[in-house]
């Protein structure tokens, strides 16, 4: 049941994307990069709370931006949820779709993937398969549901991926065992533009991908580039045909090497983390065919992340690995230029580190964040905790405030 603030159906007229907004869960490039300046570095409870809000359900995805208004997803009396808030906390409004599936992982839910907006529209996608497009003020323009279809969900885990948009199209990539595929939707209507097989010869669980493809260009063409399955290969977006791909992610075979963390990319580069952590490897843009023995630029094995994806500006890419080692690379080379452990704890890191006015922000799944230098060594400048709840969704930054979601709460932090 659709519940709208007073002003709820005014929102249905929006401006474009702003410098400020962030549209997808890594942020305006993909890369976890904010722009702005004024974040806070120290907070607490009592510290540095522009406002905190107890969410109606729970929920594990990574709050969007746009404009002057947030959205998320959860489950709420066992139907998936979008809600809509302002930059205040208000809430403005919530949809609900269809039956919930839930999580099976304690960290994880049924509502894991994050949204996408560009500014017009909101797309959300669930685990039940669900994905729904609504207008900025909750109305639905179309939805439809995945698995029912082109097919049952055959991961063994919970649903990672979240939609992506090219210039036409949402899409999404579903990577599993069996049945493997990239689907482009319209965004205005729903209707199919394209689909293509993306099954790839990886053994058993490493066949299956929790990763999320960046929209990018190369030669001047809008593309898809897509980790998972051993490989990374990379689509046209205007009919999803492969263009590229590298292999040779999992030399050994190795049955379980599925992946969750998602690539990032800068400079030319893809930053593609793979095996559970084992490794992270460049691979130059560009192409056609099989293009592993001529495209990979560099291999780093050991201190990978298993979930947390990479950020990247400015030559360098920060890895944060699930126990707390963040690693800076320079990205043309894969040269290690530092790395450093933050506290031993049974906490791990599940949400992916943020790079915002000249620092880098990592949660821990306990809520606590370390603020470090981003600079020429690994230097730990702040550790601000809140109220200890499970924490996987990613920090957003946008003008100066970071949203910060737990399994409970919503907190928004910024500077009195």
């Amino acid at each position: 049941m659709r519940m709208l603030a007073v002003l709820g159906w005014m929102l249905a007229v929006v401006a474009p994307l702003s410098a400020g907004d962030w549209p997808n869960w890594r942020g305006p490039d993909f890369n976890g990069v904010a722009s702005g300046t004024g974040y806070p570095t120290e907070w607490s409870t009592d510290k540095n709370v522009a406002w905190k809000i107890e969410l109606p359900g729970r929920g594990s995805s990574t709050p969007v931006v746009s404009g002057d208004r947030l959205f998320l997803t959860c489950g709420i009396d066992g139907k998936n949820t979008v809600l809509a808030y302002n930059l205040l906390g208000k809430e403005l409004w919530r949809e609900t779709i269809h039956q919930e599936k839930p999580g099976k992982n304690k960290k994880a839910s049924g509502s894991n993937s994050s949204c996408v907006t560009d500014g017009k529209s909101v797309f959300a996608y669930f685990k039940s398969g669900d994905l729904v497009c609504l207008d900025l003020a909750g109305k639905s323009r179309w939805q439809l549901n995945l698995q029912e279809k082109f097919g049952e969900d055959t991961l063994w885990w919970d649903l990672g991926t979240s939609p992506v948009l090219t210039s036409k199209d949402c899409v999404i990539a579903v990577m599993q065992t069996g049945g493997s595929y990239v689907v482009a939707l319209d965004k205005a209507t729903g209707k199919v533009s394209w689909k293509v097989d993306r099954n790839l010869d990886a053994p058993e669980e490493a066949a299956q991908s929790y990763s999320t493809p960046i929209v990018t260009h190369e030669n001047g063409e809008e593309i898809l580039v897509v980790l998972g399955a051993d490989h990374v290969t990379a689509h046209h977006a205007s009919n999803g045909e492969e263009i590229w791909r590298v292999g040779g992610l999992n030399p050994t075979h190795h049955k379980y090497f599925r992946s969750i963390a998602s690539p990032a990319l800068l400079d030319g580069i893809v930053i593609a983390p793979y095996g559970r952590g084992d490794s992270v490897t460049g691979i130059k843009l560009g192409g056609k065919g099989d293009v592993t023995g001529s495209h990979i630029v560099w291999k780093k094995q050991g201190n990978g992340p298993d979930v947390p994806t990479p950020a990247a500006a400015e030559g360098k890419t920060y890895i944060l690995a699930d126990k707390g080692t963040v690693t800076c690379l320079e990205v043309a080379t894969g040269k290690p230029l530092w790395s450093g452990q933050t506290e031993k704890s049974r906490f791990g890191f599940s949400s992916s580190p943020v790079l915002a006015d000249g620092k880098i922000y990592i949660t821990r799944e306990d809520g606590k964040t370390f603020v470090l230098a981003q600079g020429g060594e690994f230097k730990i400048l702040a550790e601000n905790e809140l109220d200890g709840s499970q924490t996987v969704a990613s920090p957003v930054f946008v003008d100066g405030k970071i949203l910060l979601r737990t399994d409970t709460h919503l907190y928004c932090l910024a500077t009195k």
